[in-house]
């Protein structure tokens, strides 16, 4: 297939990207390569890519360069991961995310509308659970409770996805990310920041004195639930009830699913698992919780396993130890 992935220069576009071209399919790639951080880390991203593989730099809140890229390289799938991420960055920065996350994949539906997609597969977040209190997180509960903006965000593109699904029969499906992490990841989560610290003697911090739970999911587990994904075009629900609506269902060709490791992990033992890795104990700085945090994220994960056998299977400890691994031999020289 021909495949459109935006974010391609991120942590979780260029893995996708990776296993998109290992199977043969051809990769069309964009991203902004803005500096929310590191650049150097964007391009060594995309230079591991390589084969059938374009790259456009682009943004995509600008409407003519996503009309050129839809109109010039017709791809038949899109994977739609480019968004300004960051939980508390959106609390200094509002307008970056409604540019980039609301504009900009409403410039990704049209371009899926009018060029004929198949199928498209974008990014939501389990930010949209907000202060909901059920656990495990359902895709069956109600997300009308977000505590960020970066979370409405995503939960408009939820419902903008379904719009187009419903009006214009585009099959979409959202996936809804919980703690992605491994190696190539982004400097500002929390496993990068504590590593980088700890090695270099200075204090981490610990928000809400550690008392947080965090549904840790392994870059590799999270990539083939994606592809799975992708290849599983979403289709109209027979059994949908316009009486009783189920939010991760509908008549339109729309499915929302959580993508979890479904095995919530306590911060203090992740930060344990980090220092074993490394070989060294860190400082903590304990803080009260910040603006925008939930305490607890735990991923049901039955929807997405029964329809396309996803199960996650790196554990927190083999996960940390790879991106350790990575960090030492790979990162430090670039840093």
């Amino acid at each position: 297939m021909k495949v459109l992935v935006t974010g391609a220069a991120g942590f979780i576009g260029m893995h996708c990207a990776e296993r998109l071209l290992a199977r043969g399919d051809e990769v069309i790639g964009v991203d902004n390569l803005n500096d929310y951080y590191d650049v150097r880390l964007k391009e060594a991203r995309l230079a591991r890519l390589s084969g059938k593989f374009s790259f456009v730099r682009a943004d995509v809140a600008d409407r003519d360069a996503m009309e050129r890229l839809f109109s010039e390289h017709r791809p038949q799938r899109v994977i739609h991961l480019a968004a300004q991420a960051g939980v508390r960055y959106s609390l200094k920065n509002p307008h970056a995310y409604v540019q980039s996350n609301v504009v900009g994949f409403l410039n990704i539906l049209e371009g899926c509308r009018h060029s004929g997609v198949e199928h498209l597969v974008y990014a939501s977040s389990s930010s949209v659970y907000g202060s909901n209190a059920h656990l495990p997180f359902s895709v069956h509960d109600n997300v009308d409770h977000p505590i960020s903006l970066y979370a409405a965000t995503k939960k408009s593109n939820e419902l903008m996805a379904h719009v187009y699904a419903h009006l214009y029969r585009l099959p979409v499906t959202g996936l809804r990310f919980f703690t992605v992490y491994g190696p190539w990841g982004r400097p500002d989560m929390a496993l990068f920041l504590f590593t980088r610290a700890i090695l270099e003697g200075r204090p981490i911090d610990v928000y809400n004195h550690g008392r947080m739970r965090r549904d840790f999911t392994y870059i590799d587990d999270i990539v083939e639930g994606v592809l799975r994904t992708l290849d599983r075009v979403a289709t109209p629900d027979p059994a949908f009830n316009a009486d009783r609506p189920d939010p991760a269902r509908s008549a339109a060709p729309a499915r929302v699913y959580n993508i979890g490791n479904n095995q919530p992990v306590e911060l203090m033992t992740y930060i344990e698992t980090i220092e074993k890795a490394l070989g060294k104990t860190a400082v903590k700085n304990f803080l009260p919780l910040q603006p925008g945090d939930v305490t607890e994220t735990y991923a049901d994960i039955d929807d997405l396993a029964a329809d396309t056998g996803f199960r996650p299977k790196t554990s927190v400890e083999l996960g940390v130890r790879r991106f350790v691994e990575w960090y030492l031999s790979v990162y430090r020289g670039m840093a």
